[in-house]
């Protein structure tokens, strides 16, 4: 994290001739556990990672943006007034907060600035959200817009919802806003209600990177959403009080099945056992007990492996690998899926070497260079002035 925080100050004097005045970090996430459930209305426990997006930036006295990447041998360079149509590439991420502010009626300033990241990308860590989150901390901190994290997280969403092209729910972008040191999030997806809550005394999350990418926009994730959405409309027809999954029961689920086609069944039944997952496991890690929320990501995985269809081989692979090694009390997928990292929840005092165990049987099996990491929880979107002289 460190060297991130230097490296981009550096290149930024390097670039531009002079040092920056503002420094701007946001993390990236692995969701504990409620997977597919927060564009369902439901229940989610993110927390946020020690890898991120990080921004060194000089606010212009114009309206221009220009954002140089050391990560890619590119750079975007657009006016506030003329910001363009959609396109692809990183940069779309940028316009598209750009244009969600303006939207939302915020007088936007002109910024250049030098960015880097440290979360893998297309791994199911929200490599994206940490993006737009540092880029709407930048606009806030050189337009002198008051940072709001729920309503920026909101915007961003919307940006990656409607200028990106994800159907994404609210998840990535609120726990990037709103995180907190050493905590989880249990976060109410309708409401927006945020509960803290730590981890079980003397566990780590330790970040399983499979190396298996997938392009989230081009996948089956805007599928399974409109299998939802599907499921909802039939489920409306015998109980017009339900406006997502999070309002169906499991009692009506399993008196719906002359309503349901049997992938909407399976879909719907993920989602609602995953809801109450989500509530055991909070109150799992309320009471400091490892074991139960250990066999509740277990469930989950399994959930999303057999009724949401989105794990994988190598994912499979990786749980199971996590699950053989001792001190690990649980493991699951992380993020929509189809590929990306699993995450296993360990003792402390066993993360390191469990995770180097893990990928390393993982590599010999499948010839893919794995890594893994331990995280801890960190704070969401952060800004930093810098002493220019």
């Amino acid at each position: 994290m460190a060297s991130l925080r230097y490296r981009v100050q550096r290149a930024f004097q390097a670039t531009f001739g002079y040092r920056p005045g503002l420094l701007v970090r946001a993390p990236g996430r692995v969701n504990l556990i409620g997977e597919h459930t927060d564009y369902n209305d439901g229940f989610v426990m993110p927390m946020a990672i020690n890898r991120g997006a990080w921004i060194a930036l000089q606010p212009r006295k114009d309206r221009q943006v220009v954002l140089r990447s050391i990560d890619f041998p590119s750079q975007i360079r657009f006016r506030l007034d003329d910001i363009g149509t959609p396109d692809r590439g990183w940069g779309e991420y940028v316009r598209g907060v750009a244009w969600a502010l303006q939207q939302a009626g915020y007088d936007l300033h002109g910024w250049e600035g030098i960015i880097s990241g440290d979360v893998p990308r297309a791994a199911g860590l929200s490599s994206s959200a940490a993006l737009e989150l540092a880029v709407a901390r930048v606009f806030a901190a050189a337009s002198q817009i008051k940072w709001q994290p729920v309503e920026m997280a909101r915007l961003c969403q919307r940006a990656e919802n409607e200028w990106v092209g994800v159907n994404c729910g609210i998840m990535d972008q609120l726990i990037s806003a709103c995180g907190e040191r050493d905590r989880a999030l249990q976060i109410d997806c309708r409401s927006l209600h945020i509960e803290s809550i730590p981890l079980p005394p003397h566990t780590q999350i330790v970040v399983l990177y499979s190396a298996a990418r997938r392009n989230l926009a081009a996948s089956a994730y805007n599928q399974r959403l409109q299998t939802c959405e599907a499921a909802v409309q039939r489920l409306q027809t015998r109980w017009p009080h339900v406006q997502a999954l999070r309002d169906v029961s499991s009692e009506m689920l399993a008196a719906a099945s002359d309503l349901l086609t049997p992938l909407q069944m399976r879909r719907a039944r993920h989602v609602v056992s995953e809801n109450q997952r989500v509530l055991e496991a909070a109150a799992a890690m309320r009471a400091a007990d490892a074991e139960t929320l250990g066999a509740l990501m277990l469930a989950s995985h399994e959930s999303l492996r057999r009724d949401y269809e989105v794990s994988s081989r190598q994912l499979d692979l990786l749980v199971t690998l996590a699950m053989q090694t001792p001190g690990v009390f649980g493991a699951r997928l992380t993020g929509a899926g189809f590929g990306g990292c699993a995450i296993a929840l360990v003792q402390a005092n066993a993360a390191v070497t469990a995770g180097q165990t893990i990928i390393q049987t993982y590599r010999a099996e499948t010839g893919l260079p794995g890594r893994a990491f331990v995280s801890r929880a960190t704070a969401g979107a952060q800004l930093w002035r810098l002493r220019q002289t």
